[in-house]
């Protein structure tokens, strides 16, 4: 299928049907806490805190733990297992600490899950396809956010209870756990050498410190969707457009990732990122800009333009991961990518939270896209300077 390695379609399938049952459940989750259980806005930031925080520490912890000859497969399906078997039983938690409880298992899961799930990726595809491959696994990914929020709203039609969409969830988690035991090899390349030496920021190539950085800049830049909602919605988009135009945007998502990827092996990876991130900037520049009552098309353009923006570097940037990382240090090098962008988000919200409300939301994307631009130039600076002493060990 694609002319891809099987490991790369069984793995984007599993994206597919775990982001589904993962978006069944996130667009509700504040109201079920708010309406449901009684939890108030705070305790909402508590969750989602704690549970992104935990997700980010882990994606390291696993990459090193790969790295060091724990078998790939085994890191992948316990990360999925946890979290598709934790997440059904928050629609019958009886208070807010169980929510808790459980969405800390489901960030368990995928910190657990993402760096080994990457380096298989990287290690079954050859260099000169590797764009291709991360971009299928992006696009099915971002197909799977489109598919779950509107499952939701068809069970919740048909008269659903709340709790009962959550219980749902469970149907396409079984069949991710299925896919990995019997669809999925073990780890492609065997360590004969694991890597048990002390992690150290210098062990990395310098472009792929550069791209970490730079990707980490990014992610403290990018404007939090929920706050692309209330940007649409001061602008005349109507609550119950909402659902639509979030489906709307993984769509564009899972449309753009895939050939982007593929055109990131034919073109190189850094004319895609810098094309991507450029893209990302004016779309920015353009929020801060565009004015209430400019009508609907435009807010809708600009809404599902920076969702493609997004997508046009995610395949790239986890080839190039591939690419500047040596074999036996690959998962920890998706382990410090995957944190640092992780990290760094949360701090960026409430940035970008705190300008909005402070000064106003055109001041808030103008510094998402200063800090942005800023970050490309960081890239570039780290890709041009070739430092003193190169490093040429081999694996």
């Amino acid at each position: 299928m694609f002319g891809l390695p099987r490991t790369v379609i069984v793995l984007g399938l599993v994206s597919f049907l775990n982001d589904a049952a993962s978006e069944m459940i996130t667009p509700l989750l504040p109201l079920f806490l708010t309406a449901t259980l009684g939890a108030g806005p705070a305790i909402v930031g508590l969750i989602e805190g704690v549970a992104e925080a935990t997700a980010s520490l882990l994606k390291l912890a696993s990459g090193r733990l790969a790295d060091r000859g724990w078998n790939h497969k085994a890191l992948v399906l316990g990360g999925y297992s946890v979290s598709n078997l934790a997440r059904p039983l928050i629609g019958a938690a009886l208070g807010w600490s169980w929510v808790l409880a459980l969405r800390f298992l489901d960030r368990v899961g995928k910190g657990l899950r993402t760096s080994p799930r990457d380096a298989l990726i990287a290690a079954s595809t050859p260099a000169e396809r590797r764009g291709r491959s991360f971009g299928f696994h992006r696009a099915l990914d971002n197909a799977g956010a489109m598919v779950g929020p509107l499952a939701a709203f068809v069970l919740l039609s048909s008269g659903l209870p709340l709790s009962h969409v959550f219980l749902w969830s469970l149907v396409p988690g079984l069949m991710v756990l299925a896919l990995l035991i019997w669809g999925l090899d073990g780890t492609p390349v065997p360590q004969a050498h694991p890597d048990r030496s002390p992690l150290r920021w210098s062990m990395l190539d310098h472009r792929l410190r550069g791209l970490i950085m730079a990707t980490g800049g990014l992610a403290l830049a990018s404007a939090p969707e929920a706050f692309l909602v209330l940007w649409a919605n001061d602008r005349g988009l109507v609550v119950a457009w909402v659902p639509l135009i979030w489906a709307g945007a993984s769509l564009v998502k899972a449309v753009v990732a895939g050939p982007a990827g593929a055109l990131s092996d034919r073109f190189g990876r850094m004319p895609l990122l810098l094309g991507g991130w450029s893209l990302r900037i004016l779309l920015l520049t353009a929020l801060a800009f565009t004015a209430q009552g400019e009508g609907q098309a435009l807010t809708w353009l600009l809404f599902l333009s920076y969702a493609g923006a997004l997508a046009m570097t995610e395949g790239a940037e986890r080839a190039m991961i591939g690419d500047f990382s040596r074999a036996s240090r690959r998962g920890t090098a998706f382990g410090l990518y995957h944190m640092t962008t992780g990290l760094a988000a949360l701090p960026g919200a409430l940035l970008f939270g705190a300008l909005w409300q402070g000064v106003g939301a055109p001041a808030a994307f103008l510094v998402a896209a200063a800090i942005a631009a800023l970050s490309v130039v960081a890239l570039l600076r780290s890709v041009a300077t070739r430092p003193r002493r190169e490093c040429s060990e081999e694996d």
